[in-house]
């Protein structure tokens, strides 16, 4: 039984990892929620039980064996060395260490390995990457890998419940007639869709494709991989989904991957598009594995693949990842 805290355990992706550890059965002697302290007094749920949320501070972490830190890199990179300091192990969900070279940065399904190698921090990757790095893995070992384009289409959840709320409220304005202003995105989100995540950059890509791109090569072990990410914010509330074209070493026709992918953990193929069977974000929303379907050769290259993605971006892309983490980091014997 493991001393567990929770950094953000009031945003979204806190509340998801109260309910996966639940779900789960992670073993759980002590349960140590925190947040800012705006939030600190509030009351969150566990196993039918109410728990205070404390404070966070540097002071936060005696006695704590495993940290779950998902509220912004900023207070990731304040506190996280305190926690290590403590003793815990940190499983960080923002962006703050993971391409850090002595920070692994993991998807259990694809390089679980790496996380024998931790210092005290492990990283936990954006929410594209997991999914994405899940469908290429059996790819990659089967035929290898030299190109990945991916456009996603990504649910306003990702931005947190202020995304959420400004999509229902937007919605709510239109359907009545009015024309709310945007005040979380630089644009109206409802009925619309945004090619702009995180900010640009002098090259034009956004700190979000830069995410995935850099991400992905670092959890396939592929420094050379050849990745470029067009990332896009929809009217959806939950769910994440994302086109890929691949271009493989050798040859792999579309029989041949949707077989491995059937093979391949945390995968669920949906592709029987005949019947419209394919991924949905719909579908996905509250699943832990990541949907893939759509799965065809690409007729403009010989050693081409095209295939269609969706996962819930708080699970998969987030909290059950990090669960998922703490329950490598127990049963291989690497806390």
């Amino acid at each position: 039984m493991f001393n567990v805290a929770i950094v953000g355990a009031t945003g979204a992706v806190g509340t998801m990892m109260l309910r996966v550890l639940e779900e789960r059965g992670f073993p759980v002697t002590e349960l140590r929620p925190l947040a800012s302290a705006r939030s600190a007094g509030r009351i969150v749920e566990y196993l039918g039980k109410p728990y205070v949320v404390q404070e966070l501070t540097e002071d936060s972490f005696e006695g704590i064996q495993i940290a779950l830190f998902s509220a912004g890199g900023d207070r990731s990179r304040d506190f996280a060395p305190a926690a290590v300091e403590a003793g815990a192990v940190v499983i960080d969900n923002s962006s703050a260490f993971r391409m850090h070279d002595d920070v692994p940065l993991v998807v259990p399904e694809v390089n679980e390995a790496a996380i024998a190698n931790h210092h005290g921090i492990i990283a936990n990757p954006n929410c594209v990457a997991a999914p994405l790095v899940v469908a290429l893995k059996p790819i990659a070992d089967a035929v290898g890998l030299e190109r990945v384009i991916i456009s996603s289409y990504q649910a306003v959840s990702g931005t947190g419940q202020q995304g959420i709320n400004e999509l229902m409220r937007l919605t709510q304005g239109y359907l009545a007639g009015d024309e709310p202003e945007p005040s979380v995105y630089p644009h109206p989100i409802a009925f619309n869709v945004l090619p702009h995540i995180d900010t640009f950059d002098d090259t034009g890509y956004t700190g979000e494709e830069r995410k995935v791109i850099a991400e992905t090569r670092k959890m396939l072990g592929l420094a050379d991989l050849a990745v470029s990410a067009t990332c896009v914010r929809v009217p959806v509330f939950h769910g994440h989904s994302i086109s890929v074209q691949i271009e493989t070493t050798d040859a792999l026709d579309a029989a041949a991957a949707r077989n491995l992918m059937m093979a391949a953990p945390g995968l669920i193929l949906a592709d029987e598009p005949q019947l419209a069977i394919y991924p949905l974000p719909r579908l996905a929303t509250g699943r832990d594995e990541v949907m893939v379907g759509r799965i065809r050769n690409d007729l403009s290259h010989p050693r081409g693949l095209v295939m269609w993605i969706s996962s819930d971006n708080l699970r998969k892309g987030a909290a059950t990842n990090a669960v998922q983490i703490a329950e490598s980091l127990v049963t291989r014997g690497w806390l």
